[in-house]
């Protein structure tokens, strides 16, 4: 997985969640606090998306074949939208119900050391990895705010990470407040009150989730910055004198298909738009390096073809696109 991918930030999480855990389930066994087991289920949950994560990056490094000529870039959403589904059935779900048998039957908390040391200990772990999620996508989001970073995010490894430990770190508050009032007032039902909290958070939390994940696996278009690059990449000035129209779509979070019809001059030769296609390819890849599949149709400039934009040829009895492919 490439750096963008966020492996750092995917490793740090599973071990954090991986140790939180063990320690949560060492806590119910000794304390009978459904909070702590609901808390467990959250964690060994996020240990399985951490693992999900790094099987889809892996997964998405093979090559094309011919019968996905485009590679496997797209597993690592596949992969992403399998996290909010386990967050949602195993985390989320499994909490909602645990709650509700506790508020249904609450009884007093046993050894309650045990689970405030754990959710002291766990505040500090989940805080380490959501510090180091932060960290690496500082370095991508630039000027963008955080609800803007997770939302246009391409790469889905990074707005998941950092979702599940900002999830894991409300929970954990929550948990510690339905312990802490359950001992104060001596009535358990508080224990099930924040595991019922839980769980809605991290159903909430899977609805993004999985919000987000299905917009990348139908197909996001480059970024509006991107598009002008390209496009300002494309005209030469010469043999190139502008776009008519174009597409571009993410075929993983490090590719970019560009598909466009440019406007050439009249009485150019074959040679000389050839030449002119293959050189503004390379302005292409230099402007936008994650541009690799680039597909450009040359073309008389019609201002009413232009104002169609390219929906019209894929009409019955539209032209017959002649694209010159490179």
């Amino acid at each position: 997985m490439s750096a963008s991918g966020g492996t750092k930030a995917i490793v740090a999480a599973l071990g954090a969640n991986l140790a939180i855990a063990v320690s949560k389930f060492v806590a119910f066994a000794f304390s009978g606090s459904s909070s702590m087991l609901a808390e467990g289920v959250h964690s060994l949950a996020d240990s399985g998306n951490q693992f999900l994560l790094l099987i889809g990056g892996k997964k998405a490094q093979r090559e094309a074949t011919p019968q996905h000529p485009f590679g496997y870039g797209r597993e690592r959403y596949i992969y992403a939208f399998l996290v909010s589904i386990v967050l949602f059935s195993i985390g989320g779900m499994f909490a909602i119900y645990e709650g509700y048998e506790k508020i249904r039957h609450p009884h007093e908390l046993e050894n309650w050391y045990w689970p405030v040391g754990v959710l002291v200990f766990a505040i500090i772990a989940e805080g380490f990895s959501f510090r180091t999620a932060i960290k690496e996508s500082n370095e991508l989001r630039g000027t963008l705010s955080w609800t803007q970073f997770i939302r246009r995010a391409k790469a889905p490894e990074l707005p998941v990470v950092l979702l599940e430990d900002f999830g894991a770190l409300i929970g954990l508050v929550l948990a510690l407040g339905g312990v802490g009032l359950a001992l104060v007032t001596g009535d358990g039902i508080w224990d099930g009150i924040g595991t019922l909290c839980i769980g809605v958070l991290l159903v909430l939390i899977a609805l993004v989730l999985a919000a987000e994940t299905k917009s990348l696996l139908l197909g996001e278009a480059a970024g509006a910055e991107e598009v002008k690059k390209i496009e300002a990449a494309i005209v030469d000035g010469d043999t190139v004198t502008g776009v008519i129209h174009m597409r571009t779509l993410h075929l993983g979070p490090e590719e970019l298909l560009v598909a466009a019809k440019i406007a050439v001059q009249h009485d150019d030769t074959a040679t000389e738009v050839a030449d002119a296609i293959d050189a503004a390819e390379a302005r292409i890849r230099v402007a936008v390096p994650i541009a690799r599949v680039i597909y450009l149709e040359p073309d008389i400039y019609s201002e009413a073809e232009a104002t169609r934009g390219p929906d019209s040829e894929a009409a019955p009895g539209g032209p017959t696109p002649h694209t010159a492919e490179h």
